[in-house]
């Protein structure tokens, strides 16, 4: 419930988006019902994190709408361009 608060997202809204019933969003954030991962896949995809980081010391790690996007891009790349991106990306850093 934080973290869908702390987006400013309603319960409606996350169910519009994720297609998981209100009523069982509810029961996971009221710690009445455990959900099972694929579940939580489907939670965390609107706001940008990784199960990983919905775990990481019991705080998310949220990614800017830039870094999202980035992602997003860098998935639907071509692994040769995947891998020129990471070379790029790795001269910049330098």
């Amino acid at each position: 419930m934080e973290l869908r608060e702390s987006k400013g997202m309603s319960r409606y809204r996350l169910t519009q988006i994720t297609g998981i019933s209100g009523h069982h969003i509810k029961g996971i954030e009221e710690g009445t019902r455990q959900p099972t991962i694929e579940t939580l896949e489907k939670l965390i995809v609107p706001f940008g994190i990784t199960l990983a980081e919905l775990f990481k010391d019991g705080e998310a790690m949220y990614l800017s709408e830039k870094e999202k996007h980035l992602i997003e891009n860098f998935r639907i790349l071509s692994e040769e361009k995947r891998k020129a991106l990471f070379l790029m990306s790795e001269s910049l850093t330098k």
